[in-house]
């Protein structure tokens, strides 16, 4: 398998990296990124079947010209609500499946808008593929398929203030404690404030019991439009300690963050502080909880799923496992479109299982 590996330098595609270098089934990587040099220098460390290529994805006759002739291309560029549309529209163009770890849920319906082109065209957008959204959504849908009658899914994560992000990360961060985002409440999406609706989640370690906020990822709007019969489906996410996630919506009220350009000035500001958001107590893992609830056997049952890891192998992994099953013709049978995990996966156990088999820490309480 050939991948293209944009944004393959940057501080959340190390592990990917490490992952790619020691699957069988990838003979080839070309690593891109806007950094010439970073990609040159990963190249040559991770080996012989890397090589590197400087790569400037707005510029979209460069890019398409690029993904031509691998078997997939692979995006860690983000900030998502700015780059999954058109860099996926590009792969279209260029005839070469996509993944991505996209994880805004605005960028998440500007891509499904993609569906009847990539269909026409016969190319598979997978995205959203890392741990929330796409663990997260696995989960669900192996809680929906385990109630007789699923009514309602709420997906929360968390993350450690050690973990190792990049600055698309970080504006990401901004961007989903910012403004509204949608939910799917009494069977209609309603939008709501980001960074409201707190409520306390108690995660497995080391984050335990944390306060979590409404927040702009995709799961709210891809379940409901893919498992049918859902009543209610929310997100909600934080950061321990939760101080960092008050700080945010603070920069947020002021009005700091309202816009890409906006966050982008904020970002070179604070970047220097940075370490002082983090401290040798907070933890450097990154968690998740997914309930689902409805009716099993005749009575009110509510079960629940649990992922633990460090943020960039749990992001990492599921985007590979898919990546694999792609090339070995997992998903031939379905047609060109964009999928969700929980639309790509009839049954996500068997695709869970391989994960288990890679490392990734889960916990089902049916």
């Amino acid at each position: 398998m050939k991948i293209l590996f944009l944004g393959g330098a940057g501080d959340m595609a190390v592990t990917m990296l490490d992952l790619m270098k020691d699957e069988v089934e990838v003979k080839e990587v070309t690593i891109c990124d806007l950094d010439g040099d970073k990609a040159s220098a990963k190249a040559e460390e991770y080996g012989k079947k890397f090589k590197s290529k400087g790569l400037d994805v707005t510029d979209r006759a460069a890019l398409i010209k690029a993904m031509k002739g691998n078997d997939v291309v692979i995006s860690y560029v983000g900030p998502f609500y700015r780059f999954e549309n058109p860099v996926a529209d590009a792969a279209i163009d260029a005839g070469v499946h996509y993944i991505s770890i996209a994880d805004d849920y605005d960028a998440f319906l500007e891509v499904e808008k993609l569906e009847g082109k990539a269909k026409q065209k016969g190319i598979k957008v997978l995205s959203g593929f890392g741990n929330s959204p796409g663990l997260t959504q696995m989960l669900a849908k192996k809680g929906y398929l385990f109630l007789d009658k699923p009514e309602g899914i709420s997906v929360n994560w968390a993350a450690g203030s050690n973990e190792a992000v990049g600055p698309a990360n970080i504006l990401h961060l901004f961007h989903l404690l910012s403004g509204k985002t949608l939910q799917w409440r009494d069977g209609h999406e309603e939008y709501v404030p980001c960074g409201k609706g707190k409520k306390v989640v108690e995660f497995p370690p080391p984050i335990g019991s944390l306060p979590v906020f409404y927040t702009g990822h995709a799961e709210s709007v891809s379940l409901p439009r893919n498992l049918e019969g859902l009543k209610y489906a929310s997100v909600h996410g934080g950061v321990k300690p939760v101080f960092d996630v008050m700080t945010v919506r603070l920069l947020a009220n002021l009005g700091l963050t309202k816009t890409h350009r906006r966050r982008k000035i904020l970002f070179a500001i604070v970047k220097p502080i940075l370490p002082l958001f983090q401290s040798d107590k907070a933890p450097n893992k990154s968690v998740g909880r997914v309930e689902v609830w409805g009716e099993h056997k005749g009575k009110e049952k509510t079960v629940y799923y649990t992922y633990v890891g460090h943020i960039a192998f749990i992001t990492s992994a599921p985007c590979l496992q898919a990546a694999v099953w792609l090339h070995k013709g997992k998903f031939d049978k379905l047609p060109g479109g964009v999928y969700a995990p929980e639309r790509l996966l009839k049954d996500p156990e068997p695709f869970l299982a391989e994960l288990r088999k890679r490392g990734v820490v889960m916990e089902y309480f049916e």
